[in-house]
């Protein structure tokens, strides 16, 4: 399937926009935030995504800091429960990164819940973070998703933010050793850090590496003001501190923002 028509199918477009519910600390974190707050902070973030008109979400554990390699049972049973709910007032596409690098839970809770795709901050290789050393998951990943009978799609990040990479790889490199050896559907490509955007240059390198047969998507850093030069080369976006209020990245979203990312990224669909 190429890289239009697996997008479209998933977000009924091209070049889609994607808004990130940022979720507040859940049950097994430092901090938790009682569980009716969370899934009504949810809600409100993934409606007001949807009345600004982005194409889908994606719900990740957020405020879970410091963050585990691998989560505990009540965090795979709280984003579940998130999900559903969440999944019932709005009707767009959902995906499901469960932080810092647990694929497999994410994969499990889309399964079971309808979600569309998943997102793998480390798909294979090994990098090293705040967490210590994240090795890649593709191995495991694909054949839990072969095991559940999953069509859940997985989108992988290349050189992913708040990361270094224990090899000196080139992006372009990396990014097509991902698609040739671990098979993700699409490609992210994300700056140093949160709100971050990546340069227009490693975009332009990743694909003139991986071709035209895998989508790559702006995972950081969009904003109304550079929405444009990024939906030009690359297949779709990733937006979350830009459309929130004050531009905080832990703050509830902005629908007036959304509204006017999106108009802007209307006028380069085509």
């Amino acid at each position: 399937m190429g890289v239009l028509p697996m997008l479209e199918k998933i977000f009924g477009t091209r070049k889609p926009v994607i808004g990130v519910v940022h979720l507040l600390p859940l049950p097994g974190s430092h901090n938790p935030t009682p569980m009716q707050k969370v899934i009504t902070r949810a809600i409100r973030d993934a409606v007001a995504y949807k009345r600004g008109g982005v194409d889908g979400i994606i719900i990740e554990n957020f405020g879970d800091t410091p963050y585990r390699e691998r989560v505990g049972p009540e965090t795979v049973a709280a984003m579940t429960l998130v999900v559903s709910e969440v999944s019932s007032h709005v009707d767009i596409p959902i995906g499901i990164n469960v932080l810092r690098n647990d694929g497999i839970s994410a994969m499990a809770i889309a399964t079971v819940t309808g979600a569309s795709f998943i997102r793998v901050n480390v798909l294979i290789g090994a990098y090293v973070t705040e967490q210590g050393i994240i090795s890649g998951i593709a191995p495991d990943l694909l054949r839990y998703k072969r095991f559940l009978g999953s069509d859940v799609k997985i989108f992988a990040d290349v050189h992913v933010k708040h990361a270094t990479p224990l090899w000196a790889q080139p992006i372009g490199d990396a990014a097509r050793e991902i698609v040739m050896r671990a098979h993700p559907d699409a490609i992210i490509v994300t700056g140093r850090r949160t709100g971050d955007p990546p340069p227009i240059e490693h975009i332009m390198e990743v694909k003139s590496h991986i071709g035209e047969g895998t989508p790559i998507i702006v995972g950081s850093g969009v904003d109304h003001w550079n929405i444009g030069d990024f939906m030009r080369i690359a297949d779709g976006v990733i937006v979350g501190t830009s459309v929130k209020v004050n531009n905080v990245t832990t703050n509830p979203v902005d629908e007036e923002r959304v509204k006017k990312l999106v108009e802007e990224a209307q006028k380069y669909r085509e």
